[in-house]
């Protein structure tokens, strides 16, 4: 290691693992599970609301219990269906949610290279613990990572400072200038970066404008940059 940079927090969906491909996979399996019907307009609704309830718990206005229901709920309402407890489907939807997993491309590969370069790297997730408890151990990330900061344990949700001060407690001897945190998300990765004291490295892919006010140090469209971002920066 010879640059900056000697500890990373990783988010988990949608930078690692793919969440679309599991959230596709399980809202078909439950739906079909409950002999409900569904296409793409339903999924892409659902993604949707989902998203809205993310964004709710990232604001502290909701609680995690409340958004496993909630959006199942929302759906419902909208759709007709009232013969299905949004309870009974959002139990079945984290089991189903939490049986598979994709990495998204390079992240395996990228994540063993770097724990044989001794960086220390870490999981940072608003996910629910099981869910992400059992993708960890699915993908064999659980050996490969230092350790993982689900935000239901941590007490407060990204991109609260309140989470990443529980982080750091957690991390004695860590110095913040030496950390990174990689993410997806503007809202939940980068403004927790912020409000945390490090480094914020912003993974777009898809190479979506910027249209939140937060400060990113870096920006990346593939993983394995990350490599030239930890090996230049000296």
């Amino acid at each position: 290691m010879t640059g900056r940079y000697r500890v990373i927090f990783w988010d988990l969906d949608q930078t690692l693992l793919n969440f679309d491909r599991s959230m596709d996979y399980a809202i078909q399996a439950v739906f079909q599970q409950f002999g409900l019907a569904i296409d793409d307009d339903i999924v892409a609704r659902y993604d949707a609301i989902n998203t809205s309830y993310w964004k709710r718990l990232e604001l502290g206005e909701i609680t995690k219990e409340e958004l496993k229901t909630g959006r199942f709920r929302t759906l419902f309402e909208e759709l007709g269906i009232s013969h299905v407890l949004p309870e009974e489907i959002a139990a079945v939807y984290q089991k189903e949610l939490g049986s598979v997993f994709f990495f998204m491309d390079g992240a395996e590969e990228l994540v063993k290279k770097l724990r044989s370069m001794g960086y220390c790297q870490y999981v940072v997730t608003n996910g629910v613990n099981a869910t992400q408890g059992n993708k960890m151990k699915l993908s064999g990330l659980d050996r490969v990572m230092d350790g993982v900061f689900v935000s239901e344990l941590m007490g407060y949700p990204k991109p609260m400072k309140e989470y990443f001060d529980a982080c750091f407690a957690a991390l004695p001897g860590v110095e913040r200038e030496t950390c990174i945190l990689v993410g997806d998300s503007l809202t939940s990765d980068m403004r927790g970066a912020n409000n945390a004291g490090i480094a914020a490295c912003w993974f777009n892919p898809k190479k979506r404008a910027k249209d939140v006010d937060v400060w990113t140090d870096y920006e990346i469209c593939r993983l394995e940059e990350v490599l030239r971002i930890l090996e230049e920066d000296v």
